[in-house]
């Protein structure tokens, strides 16, 4: 058993260059110090994931602890990255927070039934933002509990 530790990287799958400088900016309100590597298309993810190309070196692509990812993305979107994680034997574990404005029953039903550990709506404003962050923190960071890696 462990929980999610302040070594590892958390991976936001996010192509707003404003809302990257809001999680940032939320992670380090709420005392998170993970380095927060960000990638802006679903196909740099899936790069980055799959160690391919100028990943191909795993101290330049850590394993996330934790995945953060938004539906609308340029190129491969986050539906299909979830897909492609999930059916991976080697990255199915790693919990995967859908962080979208998307409202939508198809695409809440649709992440969960791919895999999705839970599904975050972005809120409209940065304090509630923060709030959204910092009660992430709370639990992926603070409560949940993780299989260890070789677990796997």
């Amino acid at each position: 058993m462990e929980r999610i530790n302040k070594n590892q990287v958390v991976l936001l799958v996010e192509d707003n260059h404003e809302d990257f400088e809001s999680t940032k900016r939320a992670f380090r309100k709420a005392g998170l110090v993970n380095n927060l590597h960000r990638c802006e298309t679903g196909d740099d993810a899936l790069r980055y994931l799959f160690r391919r190309g100028e990943y191909s070196d795993p101290k330049s692509s850590p394993r996330p602890g934790i995945i953060l990812l938004d539906l609308n993305l340029p190129g491969v979107g986050g539906h299909e990255v979830l897909r492609e994680i999930k059916a991976d034997a080697n990255l199915k574990t790693i919990p995967v927070v859908i962080l979208t404005t998307s409202k939508d029953g198809k695409d809440i039903q649709g992440c969960y039934d791919a895999g999705a550990n839970s599904y975050m709506l972005k809120p409209v404003d940065l304090a509630g933002f923060f709030e959204a962050i910092a009660r992430l923190k709370d639990y992926w960071f603070e409560v949940n509990i993780l299989p260890r890696e070789e677990e796997q």
